[in-house]
């Protein structure tokens, strides 16, 4: 699963985490109703913010908690568990976002012979799949939705890697345009036109801190192979880049407060976590990662030393094992290891399990674990 925002158990309470999953769920199943199982591939832990806004945003009936949803049958991703999840406009938006943003990224790694894709008849498929996608979310974009800006993305920056010299802002505002899209249009979905000015700005930063968080995250790697990146590409370098994604973040803290979330408290509070702590937990992970010395082998997520998630077969077993709710081990940077359940250095983990606490939220924790002491959430 593709994205920074990655929050799981730990970082959620309970109400939250069945809330953000199924809000996931609710995706994954828009793609395969959409476009087939395959698509379900696609299934972006980003791209659900879209039917989180737009469930933030929707007036329900006072006793409702969410505008629509439904109970799904048993997943391997679940356990082989039942569970509600999100449906609707907004789900249907995220899996056609999710779908573009797939379409786009394997395109590029087949164009860019990376991974498995640098075998030639790898990449032809590649290549021929994220032309079947990008046509048939084409095809079935959402009512009253303009696709122009998402399926412009991989032509934008393909001229951008192949042209002159850009800016940082200019390399990355192909994603930011594209985002701004997306989060506007969460507005429209919900009738609520007044919120779609500080949603542009808010998908905005939030378009051009994931690609700024890709690219540091990447650096390393593309050097080696030497590939385009706009860290190096631009000039900017690493402090550049990480202030300028830094910049991002404190935009999202300023603006999403503006938007009027008139839905159900408990999305328009798992929105808030999810644009503000997690996006300021996603930069963190990157700073710390890029003040370590170059290596050319990852930290094992248990050894304690920071590193990226494991992908892959290893992340499906996870998933299917229910050991973590991406199936990326994402508590890695904070747990010793996926099975130990125990925190290192994070007093705030158990934050969500106290149940002294009155307010529903991780963040608002003491130094001694956890003291609410009458905190908000949208604090």
């Amino acid at each position: 699963m593709l994205g920074i925002v990655r929050p799981c158990r730990h970082h959620l309470s309970p109400a939250l985490h069945r809330r953000w999953a199924a809000h996931l769920c609710g995706t994954c199943l828009a793609l395969r109703d959409g476009h087939g199982q395959l698509a379900r591939a696609a299934t972006n832990v980003d791209a659900l913010l879209v039917s989180v806004l737009t469930s933030a945003q929707t007036r329900v009936p006072a006793r409702s908690t969410a505008a629509t949803d439904r109970v799904a049958g048993p997943c391997p991703a679940r356990g082989m568990r039942t569970a509600t999840v999100a449906t609707g406009d907004g789900a249907r938006l995220a899996a056609h976002a999710a779908l573009l943003l797939a379409a786009g990224h394997v395109a590029d790694h087949a164009d860019d012979r990376q991974g498995a894709f640098r075998h030639a008849p790898v990449a032809a498929v590649g290549r021929r799949l994220a032309d079947r996608w990008s046509d048939r979310a084409r095809a079935t974009a959402p009512a009253g939705f303009d696709p122009t800006a998402l399926l412009a993305v991989p032509a934008r920056q393909h001229a951008i890697e192949h042209g002159g010299t850009a800016t940082l802002e200019e390399a990355t505002a192909p994603t930011a345009d594209a985002v701004s899209a997306a989060f506007a249009h969460t507005a429209v979905l919900a009738r609520r036109p007044d919120n779609a000015g500080p949603l542009a700005v808010t998908g905005a930063a939030f378009g051009r801190l994931a690609h700024l968080l890709d690219a540091l995250d990447d650096l390393d790697d593309d050097r080696r192979a030497g590939r385009w990146n706009p860290v190096d590409a631009t000039g900017a370098g690493v402090e550049a880049t990480r202030g300028l994604a830094r910049a991002q973040v404190a935009t999202l803290a300023a603006t999403l407060p503006t938007v009027d979330l008139a839905g159900p408290d408990l999305d328009a509070r798992l929105a808030h976590h999810l644009l503000v702590h997690e996006t300021e937990r996603a930069w963190q992970r990157t700073h710390v990662r890029t003040e370590q010395p170059p290596t050319d082998q990852p930290p094992h997520p248990g050894d304690g030393a920071p590193g990226r998630p494991p992908r892959g077969v290893l992340a499906g077993c996870a998933a299917a094992a229910g050991l973590c709710c991406t199936g990326q081990l994402c508590c890695a940077d904070e747990f010793q290891g996926p099975w130990s359940g125990r925190p290192r250095n994070n007093p705030c983990a158990n934050c969500c399990d106290c149940t002294e606490c009155s307010c529903d939220c991780c963040d608002c924790c003491g130094s001694d674990g956890c003291c609410c002491d009458g905190c908000s959430c949208s604090d």
